[in-house]
């Protein structure tokens, strides 16, 4: 159809840039069911598995990030690198030609920025609208912030670090997040109504430093007369599933996260953007252990806009010891007059519309 949209999506590397691309994808289509969207993705990301299994349009350049680490193989795949760049460059251009895009979406990760690059770099620019997570924006978000027609962030702490005026939409969360229902997920997770829940869970892959914590705590948590639910990744499972038992629900991987979330009484998990954006819709407090191998720290600097909002408290790996997890927990889970303070502040940060106030900027860029 000449006069259908085509929108080209551009994110990936880790799940954290690439479920709000399909997210927004998903929007656009059920607004207009024949919007032509490309997503655009590296061959070395995890949307390589994703795209081919969910069915969509796609196109996988062979770009990477540069490695930051001092070994052999991060060496060899550096050198690699401005081959790597130069290909990816080729295949984007002539894709975009044949497709024509009328604005290219960036969400973020070494699968955006080449992309974004031909875009704007073209003799007849193309709109670039930026899809920021993080509270420090990412370096792709950072590079093109000027020469985007809108940077859609999710935490107003961005906004120092922009050469731009940021649009705050928050991040684009799961459908139907938010609308578990808490008396079905006790039934189905078999655990009792009479007693608070903590649910921990470290993403989708789990968290060997939280699950570990866990393991060390759980005998003094359940002495306090509460109950766990543990999402421990698929690796780790066979390691912690002897815990199963009436008081503790152990899984390898969670998928009713509605109704998990709806039982939670306090959420231990990381800080990844897209995870605070699920507590926050679901208005829950939240003790949170940033990973200190993100890049840019910035799970550390998502925790702080929590904790400064008085929605979360914030523990660090280096200075954690083990009695200090269990005292974070049971003093926050013991004190309802603290969890409703701090529901209520995770409730004003939650952005239940992200998704749809993002593609209404798409939207009127198109126009």
């Amino acid at each position: 159809m000449a006069n259908a949209l085509r929108i080209m999506i551009a994110g990936g590397g880790t799940g954290g840039h690439l479920f709000p691309a399909l997210a927004i994808g998903d929007e656009i289509k059920s607004r207009h069911q024949d919007a032509e969207v490309h997503y655009v993705g590296s061959t070395f990301g995890m949307e390589a598995k994703v795209f081919p299994v969910k069915g969509v349009w796609h196109t996988l350049v062979p770009i990477r990030g540069l490695q930051r680490d001092l070994s052999f193989r991060s060496l060899g795949r550096n050198i690699l690198l401005p081959g790597r760049i130069i290909q990816s460059i080729i295949k984007i251009k002539s894709l975009i030609r044949e497709f024509s895009p009328q604005i290219v979406i960036g969400t973020g990760g070494y699968a955006s920025a080449l992309p974004l690059y031909v875009a704007s770099g073209e003799k007849d620019p193309i709109p670039i609208l930026l899809q920021e997570q993080n509270s420090f924006p990412g370096i792709t978000t950072r590079w093109f912030a000027q020469k985007a027609k809108a940077v859609c962030v999710a935490f107003q702490d961005s906004v120092e670090f922009l050469k731009a005026e940021p649009i705050l939409t928050g991040n684009p969360v799961r459908a139907g997040i938010a609308n578990g229902n808490k008396e079905s997920a006790l039934k189905s997770f078999s655990l009792n109504k009479d007693k608070k829940t903590v649910f921990l869970f470290g993403g989708s892959q789990g968290s060997a430093y939280l699950n570990t914590q866990m393991f060390q705590a759980i005998d003094s948590l359940l002495e306090s007369g509460i109950q766990i639910l543990w999402q421990t990744g698929d690796v780790a499972f066979e390691s912690y599933k002897q815990f199963d038992s009436e008081n503790v629900r152990v899984y390898p991987f969670i998928n009713d996260m509605a109704g998990a979330y709806a039982l939670a009484d306090l959420i231990i998990s990381r800080s990844g953007a897209l995870t605070l954006a699920e507590i926050t819709v679901c208005k829950k407090p939240s003790i949170l252990i940033p990973f200190e191998g993100a890049a840019g720290n910035h799970q550390t600097k998502n925790a702080q806009a929590m904790v400064n909002s008085g929605a979360s408290q914030i523990l660090f790996e280096k200075s954690l010891s083990q009695g200090d997890f269990t005292r974070a927990i049971l003093g926050v889970i013991n004190n309802q007059s603290q969890l409703n303070i701090m529901s209520e502040a995770a409730g004003q940060l939650g952005k239940p519309n992200a998704t749809s106030d993002i593609v209404d900027n798409i939207l009127e860029i198109t126009k």
